[in-house]
């Protein structure tokens, strides 16, 4: 059947083919209709200019945003990509408003968001690589242990590490991933599976009193590899205090510390922090490591939670080896996403 071509009437009453664009023109003239000659539209929208101007300063400004009151800072950062969700909303008050002012105000926002945002939007993706790392945070009210554990064993992941493990479903994840990681070791509640040998396994000490984090040392084809994972405390939204989160910051401190003093010149560091990478109150440890979702990945990564994903707390971080690719995983029993890696170790780091 042929398409039927659109037609515009000409001046003497004959129709012609509608040429391409002439439909986008017109309802351009439509939303704009008026506003040529009217002098109000470098008078309307003050409120909504300001708002944007406003918007973009939070964006660019995060870093100041004191944590004194309720660590606002800190809760601005860790959904920081969301705010861009204003960004539209403005631009149509400015459209419903008919405002010049208020649509060139609304740019200023939008290009402080691709700036901080955009390489983000691209696939960074590359190919190659010799391992393989993953983590989860398998949650401790995990209805199907078994099922979560045998899907992130078929990830194809060298290397796992599993967080929030309940003593009494240790046993069910070792036998569920047995086959697959022949190396594994639990502190506390983190562990870690490898398919290479470990070696100089220890609980790591992040000022909590018991242990949720741990360090090893993988054996991996391509020299050897230290590996942390952690679980950080949980934050909390609490209308009397704001974001809670000082043990979580106290604790990132302590982990940085440790991960500083490491030997062994490859280090990965797997876990669950509570908190993005944005987060000023991690900077102990995102000083000194890459993510690799930023570095090498495609999208934003969220992890958390995994009904409706809207930041990424769980990091996969690295120095002395070089981020390939990374991505998220299905969706298993937990409220976190599994996120993954991989990345090329270079002989001449070790």
């Amino acid at each position: 059947m042929a398409q039927q071509a659109y037609v515009t009437e000409t001046a003497d009453g004959d129709s012609e083919p509608e040429r391409p664009g002439t439909r986008f023109r017109r309802v351009a003239v439509r939303v704009t209709g008026g506003w040529r000659g009217d002098p109000g539209i470098w008078r309307r929208g003050l409120v909504v200019a300001v708002l944007a101007v406003l918007l973009a300063g939070v964006m660019v400004g995060h870093a100041y945003i004191p944590n004194s009151v309720g660590n606002l800072g800190s809760l601005t950062e860790t959904f920081l990509p969301w705010i861009g969700l204003f960004v539209p909303v403005l631009l149509l008050l400015a459209l419903v408003r008919r405002s010049a002012v208020a649509l060139i105000a609304v740019l200023v926002p939008a290009i402080v968001w691709l700036n901080l945002f955009g390489g983000l939007l691209t696939d960074k993706a590359g190919t190659g690589g010799d391992l393989t790392v993953a983590t989860h945070n398998v949650n401790a009210d995990n209805a199907d242990p078994s099922g979560t554990a045998r899907d992130v064993a078929a990830s194809g992941a060298d290397v796992v590490a599993l967080e929030e493990l309940t003593a009494s479903a240790v046993p069910t994840y070792e036998a569920a991933m047995a086959s697959t990681y022949k190396y594994h070791s639990v502190q506390g509640t983190v562990g870690l599976w490898s398919k290479y040998p470990l070696g100089d396994v220890r609980p790591v000490d992040i000022k909590l009193g018991w242990i949720r984090a741990m360090r090893a040392t993988v054996s991996a084809p391509g020299g050897q590899l230290a590996v942390y994972v952690a679980h950080l405390p949980s934050v909390r939204v609490k209308l009397e205090a704001g974001f809670t989160a000082r043990q979580r910051d106290t604790s990132a401190d302590a982990l940085g510390e440790a991960i500083s003093h490491e030997k062994v010149s490859r280090v990965v560091l797997l876990g669950d922090l509570n908190g993005t990478m944005n987060d000023r109150a991690l900077n102990a440890v995102t000083a000194q490591m890459r993510s690799t979702q930023g570095a090498a990945g495609s999208g934003f990564g969220f992890s958390w939670p995994a009904s409706f994903p809207m930041a990424r707390i769980d990091q996969i971080m690295v120095k002395g080896v070089e981020p390939m690719t990374s991505w998220t995983l299905p969706q298993t029993g937990s409220d976190h996403l599994p996120i993954a890696a991989r990345v090329r170790m270079d002989e001449s780091t070790g």
